[in-house]
């Protein structure tokens, strides 16, 4: 059984790094478009939005399917969404403005998109840093979920980003917005019923990546 588990992280390990392992093979062979800073900030920054949504999934598909072992992927799917959003914000940061620091306040401050890109990028941190069992020892868990709720925060943050850099064909962002949508409308849902149904219920001991 042990075998078969770590295989299974392995092997989720190893699909979660294929977005990178295209992008590095694509960039080796030539196989990017005439304008491959944008391919590679548009895929990285499409990846860190989509690892976000699906580490949000988990809780909704534990509780619909009751496959309790989905939460054993959460904190690793978490850590690939500020994986792959540092090598957006790294791609921005490098590749675009060549690290200057002075162009890089200026676009924070004056392009909304850019602003939206950045406080999401923020916000993903402190998620990560405290990802660990350690740090929920540290910070107790009532207060630790509370600061993982910001996950939501930094996925709305990463939607409207998304939205407003496209402009013209907004269908993947409004998609993405969409599935955000419902994964709130989940946690309000659990939150009602938890308040109006179960108020003496006590909340279970989180797990690392638990938002």
């Amino acid at each position: 059984m042990m075998l078969k588990r770590r295989v299974a992280k392995i092997s989720v390990f190893l699909a979660c790094l294929m977005p990178v392992v295209w992008l590095v093979t694509a960039a080796l062979t030539d196989d990017l478009s005439a304008n491959p800073i944008r391919d590679i900030t548009e895929e990285t920054g499409t990846w860190a939005l989509r690892f976000l949504l699906i580490t949000l999934c988990v809780t909704p598909l534990r509780r619909l399917t009751s496959w309790n072992g989905a939460i054993k992927y959460r904190r690793m799917l978490g850590l690939f969404a500020f994986f792959y959003g540092f090598l957006h914000f790294l791609t921005y940061v490098w590749l675009d403005q060549f690290f200057s620091l002075l162009d890089i306040v200026q676009d924070v401050y004056k392009r909304p998109f850019i602003t939206a890109g950045f406080s999401s990028f923020v916000v993903m941190i402190p998620l990560a840093i405290t990802s660990t069992k350690e740090w929920i020892a540290r910070l107790g868990g009532k207060q630790w979920q509370l600061l993982h709720r910001l996950t939501y925060v930094g996925a709305i943050a990463a939607v409207v980003h998304y939205l407003w850099l496209v402009k013209a064909d907004t269908r993947r962002p409004l998609a993405y917005g969409f599935l955000l949508s419902l994964l709130l409308g989940f946690r309000v849902l659990k939150f009602v019923r938890s308040q109006f149904h179960f108020p003496g219920r006590s909340a279970p001991l989180p797990h690392a990546g638990h938002v």
